[in-house]
C-alpha cells in the first residue's frame, strides 16, 4: 500500500513520474487492418479486438474505423458509420 500511494503522490506532483506510470490509448486497428506492432506492445491478441468488436455488434473488421485501447484497458469501437 505504501508503494501505490508513493507512485500515485510522485505522479501528481512529478512530471517525468507521471509519463513512467500513467498509461496512453493505444490505436490497435485502423481503417479495418491490424496494427500487429501496437497489439504486440500492449500485449493484445487479435482475438481479443475481434472480440470487442463483436461486443460492438458488428461482425467484420472491414466494418470498423479504429480500435482503441484505452488507459483503463477497455477497448473502443469506433464504425465506420460514425
Amino acid at each position: 500500500m505504501a508503494l501505490q500511494f508513493v507512485t500515485a503522490w510522485a505522479s501528481v506532483r512529478i512530471r517525468g513520474v507521471r509519463r513512467l506510470v500513467k498509461a496512453e490509448p493505444t490505436l490497435l486497428l485502423h481503417e479495418g487492418r491490424l496494427l500487429h506492432e501496437a497489439m504486440r506492445v500492449q500485449r493484445v491478441t487479435p482475438d481479443e479486438v475481434r472480440q470487442a468488436i463483436r461486443a460492438q455488434g458488428t461482425g467484420a473488421l472491414e466494418l470498423v474505423h479504429a480500435v482503441v485501447l484505452e488507459t483503463d484497458g477497455s477497448f473502443s469501437v469506433i464504425s465506420r458509420s460514425q
